[in-house]
């Protein structure tokens, strides 16, 4: 299994856009980013969220996996991901993702497993929401979430999907005081 470290990512993103020649401003502009939490991301001072590196890979057309790890991912054929083997990416208010196919290369999608917590209270405040290129597709594994888009509330439970355009805001909770894990599916946007 692959792992990373913050401060190397932190680097590659540097690196990157240095090499894209890219101001902090210009880049923060791209991928919607205050410029203050952006320049915390690339000290390595700032957790960054999945969506944030989902834009990043796409302003640098790299694999978001070569973002995270610093190696790109080869195999071309197929990819088998074992059982709580995927590329742990634990960012985004406590979320933690498994990457699923992380050793495949050119992929159309980014499959993830996601372990949102139920935080007390939480429901009372408000939900953190995100925005990206593309579409998405969610599937209930265990546990019920709360979701927002653009203005709209549903609740879903183990069995439920959802699929939508993220190119509008959205976001997500645990709620009813359990954790609930759930399959996303980042489709990208076609060309």
């Amino acid at each position: 299994m692959m792992n990373y470290n913050i401060k190397e990512v932190a680097n590659r993103l540097k690196g990157l856009r240095l090499a894209y020649d890219l101001s902090v401003e210009e880049f923060c502009e791209k991928t919607g980013i205050d410029v203050e939490q952006y320049k915390l991301i690339e000290a390595g001072e700032k957790d960054f969220s999945v969506t944030f590196l989902y834009k990043c890979s796409e302003v640098f057309d790299v694999d978001l996996v070569e973002l995270l790890t610093g190696s790109g991912p080869h195999l071309s054929t197929y990819s088998i991901v074992r059982k709580d083997k995927g590329l742990p990416i634990e960012r985004r208010e406590r979320f933690a993702y498994q990457h699923l196919a992380y050793l495949f290369k050119d992929k159309d999608i980014e499959p993830l497993l996601v372990k949102a917590p139920f935080e007390e209270g939480a429901e009372d405040k408000p939900i953190a929401l995100s925005v990206h290129k593309g579409q998405e597709w969610d599937y209930i594994l265990k546990g019920k979430l709360k979701f927002l888009y653009d203005g709209h509330t549903e609740y879903l439970s183990e069995g439920d999907s959802l699929y939508y355009s993220s190119n509008k805001p959205h976001g997500m909770i645990a709620v009813d005081g359990e954790n609930c894990d759930f399959l996303a599916i980042l489709i990208k946007e076609k060309e």
